[in-house]
């Protein structure tokens, strides 16, 4: 018995022994540590768990037409960053910007198996009923550049807020009327704006947002054709409705033009007729490369955009992690591999008053947008 107690006391001093270590620590803190990391393993591979990956996944990347230089560069974009993520980007669209095109192609998409499709919608209304059947089957729906109606897609990625794209835009032209020693705080300057198409939600609220930033800072430009002009993303009618305006207005200050396709066409009439930038301010939004030549002309010596290749791959890449399973809702953070970290955000950030489902369903806004001159455009390659 004795023997007993004096092996038991060793064996708890053992213990006592091991358990203080070198660190001198009690056995108490020791696992308490111990517990911690533990848990702090647990949520990590909880964490972990709880995102489930997009690997393997087909998604339907849709734009308003093809053979349009900034479609192209998103797809292009799309691609690269897919091949990364594991995931398949199948490009399909038509050359025309037509709802029945798209609509077609949605369809096309859903029967071909695909998980989910991606959209740049050519109408704010018109893709809703084919959208709402594509998730009926089964299929994630998300849209990019162009909106539908938020209650009928999940996540939109966006190039911007309508202020922040309006007040860019106005803000182009009224650097380059001052670099064309016109002063546009003071002097009575005449515009007017030309894109696709009063329904296409995305082009229409930067241009309701211009025109309210123009009234509260530039009341004394003037707006010779408050009905605007469209050129319905077509690239012929896109010049002969640029040579109609400066026809009909040849004391234009300055034509602004919000669509990617009516911003080459405009240059294009503007070099028809024989004027440059001194003459003429011109400014819009579309890609570097479909400018550059203009802007080496001297027709144009202005105007913006974005990254299309990363918000083309953001889009399919959000369209992808919802269709994979996971669920989102406003204020989440998600991390992105290669491109970093986005936030859901309410659609009210795009159309006042939009309501927003309890999940899966928001806006990701890109982080950035860019100006192109001469002296930078070089240096993008889109």
């Amino acid at each position: 018995m004795k023997k007993r107690i004096v092996a038991m006391t060793m064996v708890t001093m053992m213990a006592l022994m091991s358990g203080c270590g070198a660190s001198g620590k009690a056995p108490a803190e020791t696992k308490a540590e111990e517990a911690a990391t533990s848990a702090a393993e647990t949520t990590k591979a909880a964490a972990s768990e709880e995102v489930k990956s997009v690997e393997g996944l087909t998604i339907a990347f849709v734009p308003k037409l093809t053979g349009n230089a900034f479609f192209e560069s998103a797809n292009k974009g799309a691609q690269k960053y897919a091949e990364k993520w594991g995931f398949t980007v199948d490009y399909q669209g038509s050359p025309n910007a037509a709802v029945a095109d798209e609509v077609q192609v949605i369809n096309n998409a859903v029967a071909s198996g695909v998980d989910g499709i991606c959209v740049s919608s050519v109408d704010a209304t018109g893709l809703d009923a084919a959208m709402k059947e594509a998730a009926g089957e089964g299929v994630t729906v998300g849209t990019w550049d162009s909106d539908v109606s938020n209650d009928v897609r999940t996540i939109m990625v966006s190039q911007g807020t309508p202020d922040i794209l309006g007040k860019m835009l106005v803000d182009m032209g009224s650097s380059a009327l001052e670099e064309r020693g016109k002063d546009p705080a003071k002097d009575p300057i005449k515009y007017c704006w030309h894109y696709s198409q009063a329904t296409v939600a995305d082009q229409n609220s930067w241009q309701v947002a211009g025109e309210a930033y123009i009234k509260a800072n530039f009341p004394n430009w003037e707006n010779v054709a408050p009905d605007n002009y469209y050129s319905e993303q077509d690239a012929e009618k896109a010049v002969s409705i640029g040579a109609s305006i400066l026809e009909a207005h040849p004391d234009i200050d300055l034509i602004i033009c919000n669509d990617s396709t009516a911003l080459p066409g405009q240059c294009k009439a503007v070099q028809n007729a024989g004027l440059d930038k001194d003459k003429i301010t011109v400014t819009g939004f579309a890609s570097p490369m479909s400018i550059k030549d203009y802007c080496e002309a001297d027709v144009i010596n202005k105007w913006g955009l974005w990254d299309c290749g990363v918000q083309g791959a953001l889009g399919c890449y959000m369209t992808a992690y919802i269709a994979a399973g996971n669920t989102v809702k406003v204020g989440d953070k998600i991390n992105v591999p290669e491109i970093g970290e986005v936030e859901i955000l309410p659609n009210d950030c795009l159309v006042e008053g939009a309501a927003t489902a309890d999940t899966n369903n928001g806006v990701v806004l890109l982080p950035e947008r860019l100006i192109f001159t001469k002296e930078n455009v070089n240096n993008y390659d889109y």
